[in-house]
């Protein structure tokens, strides 16, 4: 869509797996769309990585020497064995792995004139811009969306915040911990009985970096038909609240907190985690029906005859005695004969599974869930697929970028003459990383 500078569509990356997919050769659906992104951490990232994998050119914007600050994030580090290292590092973190391929890493000092005149110039000719500095810090650097807009009209701009542009007080920091404790997800998440709990993953980053992406393409679809771009704001406190769905609606209808129900439903009744003979499963008896068919599955018709449970209402109503009664039946029996009869019975079922289990499991029964590419340091690298999939189009899968990476390739691209990038090399305002002839020894 950049109407000016190179063709924004890099050759495939030398690591990249083989395309995949009934129609290889099909273009993928942001083939030709170009992505300035200055953010860092999580939200942001993530959501760049959804749109690199739909086929958009991430260029990746880091400070030298120090890059996202999830790069330094760990352990754990993904590297080949201590023997076969070329160098002493650690290795990649995790946590940057996670969110960073199919991009591209400009590494450059933003205090250093020649390179924040480059980066100017990358978010001017590209199609969206996402960053999450803290207020006013955009602006000042001339990066901010007035600026931007002023240049490229058609400009998709994305800012990413903890609390958004209208909170007070407008500088506060938002790490994902603080709004789950903010945003009313912390109370209503853990053992009845218990303290509140945050969730064991940032998620109000990644719901955050969901909701970029939602309104990026939305707005990028708007673009190509009419020239006209959009400023988009995104907080991990709206994003966050957005997402407690029918919990704040309940709220609102009742006047009242919503109960702190565990591994429970507040409104559904069976739908939690039961004990076994030997590990826990999840029954959810969505309905009426399902809520016979599980009666009938464990060998209980006396709990589907008994009025007292005959209705949902009823069994919210009488929640703790028809608990009782479920869990001393299904520990009478190992998990796998609980899951066979009630997956037999078409009962929504399913074991609690470790991630790495979850994950096996999920591949070996054909979702394909796992790719593997081959990182330049880090040798081979398993990464996990976005969560959709199209039928027809091919998913790329490309290493995330080594630390400025890309810098000499993407300020050629920009126009910078190779006396003037090795000037900026040579004076550490840029930092190129190339990749070693090999990552081992």
């Amino acid at each position: 869509m950049s109407e000016t500078g190179p063709d924004p569509v890099p050759d495939p990356a030398p690591d990249a797996g083989p395309a995949s997919g009934p129609e290889a050769g099909a273009p993928l659906p942001l083939a030709g769309v170009r992505v300035a992104d200055l953010s860092r951490v999580l939200a942001g990232p993530y959501a760049t990585m959804l749109l690199a994998d739909m086929g958009a050119e991430v260029v990746k914007v880091e400070q030298p020497g120090r890059g996202d600050d999830t790069r330094s994030w760990g352990p754990p580090y993904a590297a080949p064995a201590e023997e076969h290292r070329a160098d002493h590092s650690p290795g990649e973190a995790a946590y940057f792995l996670s969110v960073n391929r199919n991009k591209r890493s400009l590494a450059v000092d933003l205090k250093d004139p020649e390179g924040l005149a480059a980066v100017q110039e990358l978010c001017a000719t590209s199609d969206v811009v996402i960053q999450n500095f803290r207020p006013g810090v955009i602006d000042r650097l001339g990066l901010g969306y007035g600026e931007i807009s002023r240049r490229n009209p058609a400009v998709v701009y994305c800012s990413v915040s903890g609390f958004g542009p209208e909170h007070e007080p407008a500088t506060r920091p938002g790490f994902d911990i603080v709004v789950q404790a903010e945003s009313g997800l912390m109370a209503t998440t853990g053992p009845a009985d218990g303290p509140a709990s945050k969730v064991g993953v940032a998620l109000t980053d990644v719901l955050t970096g969901l909701n970029a992406a939602v309104g990026i393409l939305g707005a990028l679809m708007r673009a190509r038909v009419t020239g006209r771009g959009e400023n988009i704001s995104v907080s991990l406190i709206n994003s966050t609240l957005s997402s407690l769905v029918n919990l704040t609606q309940q709220a609102l209808v009742t006047g009242t907190e919503p109960a702190r129900v565990g591994n429970a439903h507040t409104t559904i009744v069976p739908y939690q985690v039961f004990p076994t003979q030997d590990a826990e499963i999840v029954v959810a008896a969505g309905n009426d029906a399902l809520y016979q068919r599980l009666c009938a599955a464990i060998g209980r018709p006396d709990l589907g005859a008994d009025p007292r449970y005959a209705t949902n209402p009823e069994r919210v109503a009488h929640r703790d005695e028809l608990v009782g009664e479920l869990s001393a039946t299904l520990r009478e029996r190992p998990a796998e004969h609980w899951m066979e009869v009630l997956v037999e019975a078409g009962v929504p079922a399913g074991r609690v599974r470790g991630v790495l289990d979850a994950l096996r499991t999920a591949d070996a029964r054909g979702d394909d869930v796992l790719r593997t590419v081959e990182h330049p340091t880090a040798g081979p690298l398993e990464q996990v697929r976005a969560g959709f999939r199209m039928e027809h189009t091919p998913t790329p899968m490309s290493a995330p970028p080594l630390l400025g990476q890309h810098s000499a390739q993407v300020l050629a691209e920009l126009g910078l003459t190779p006396e003037r990038v090795e000037a900026l090399l040579k004076s550490g305002a840029v930092q190129q990383t190339d990749i070693p002839q090999t990552g081992l020894t």
